[in-house]
């Protein structure tokens, strides 16, 4: 069955891809299997700098999923890019850029800095991620903001950029539509929602920071709805993600309005879940009527 997808920059042998911030940079999980059965890999945050992160404890379990304030941690774009990137471009598979920082300027420069690389063939722009203080979910709340930075980048960088979503907005079609006229090539959303567990014992946050995003699960309903709603009024691929676990999830969100989908705190629980998915998505395809991953695609506007 034919499972590959073409969107901007990205020739996908399937649609499933591990979600940036749950794959690392790959190293670990090309132990438990080969990378290039991947459709894609969406690489961990990069920021001018190396950061150090947040404060531990910074991940806790939840009923259904996880929270994590991890902070943006990793050693900085150009090592990124020296030694890490190397190591991805061995296998066959798309490599996504995860891009990140306090300022437009600091977008800016990362965005530039992968134009050293032909490695890497796209850029999620990370304009919401929760957990840093000075930056990040500003630019992914204002609709105003988000389009300045997603101009900035398009104009500095020659790669497609997918602008990430957060969906801790009132209204996440305002945002999408906002960075599609910046000239975005695509859409990777949800982000997680934010959340907080408390220690009972100390009658305080479990997590240093206080609040951390959720994800999981517990997070698949908004993920598929506001994937729908979006895809209603903008015509850029989306990637979707969100609480993905298992082929029948990437189902629905292909019928939602998903292109291709990411998988993240799956890939914690079961470090085989991408490669359990990819082998599971042909059956489930055929079960429901469906030929290949354009066949859903082509389809969806008729039954959704």
């Amino acid at each position: 069955m034919n499972l590959s997808v073409k969107l901007p920059g990205l020739n996908l042998k399937n649609p499933i891809m591990p979600a940036s911030g749950c794959f690392g940079f790959g190293k670990e999980y090309s132990e438990y299997y080969d990378l290039s059965l991947l459709g894609g890999v969406m690489m961990k945050a990069a920021t001018q700098f190396e950061r150090l992160g947040n404060p531990t404890p910074r991940v806790a379990e939840t009923s259904a999923g996880m929270l994590n304030a991890i902070g943006l941690q990793n050693p900085g774009v150009q090592q990124i890019i020296d030694q890490e990137v190397p190591r991805l471009a061995k296998y066959d598979t798309s490599i996504i850029a995860n891009i990140a920082g306090s300022s437009i300027e600091e977008y800016e420069f990362v965005a530039a800095s992968f134009n050293q690389t032909e490695d890497v063939h796209a850029l999620e722009l990370n304009i919401s991620c929760p957990n840093v203080k000075q930056g990040g979910i500003q630019f992914g709340t204002d609709p105003t903001m988000a389009k300045k930075v997603t101009g900035v980048v398009k104009k500095v960088s020659n790669k497609p950029v997918y602008v990430k979503l957060s969906p801790n907005v009132h209204n996440i079609v305002q945002m999408a539509k906002a960075v599609e006229e910046a000239g975005a090539d695509g859409l990777s959303m949800i982000n997680t929602l934010t959340g907080m567990k408390i220690h009972l014992p100390s009658r305080k946050p479990l997590i240093a920071n206080k609040t951390g995003g959720l994800s999981g699960p517990a997070i698949k309903p908004v993920a598929i709805r506001m994937i729908y709603e979006v895809r209603q009024q903008v015509s850029i691929p989306i990637i979707g993600m969100g609480g993905i676990s298992n082929a029948e999830d990437v189902l629905e969100f292909l019928i939602a309005g998903a292109d291709a989908v990411a998988v993240g705190t799956a890939n914690f629980q079961n470090p085989f879940a991408c490669v359990d998915i990819i082998n599971e998505l042909p059956v489930v395809l055929e079960r429901y009527g469906f030929h290949s991953i354009e066949d859903v695609i082509e389809t969806r506007g008729i039954t959704v």
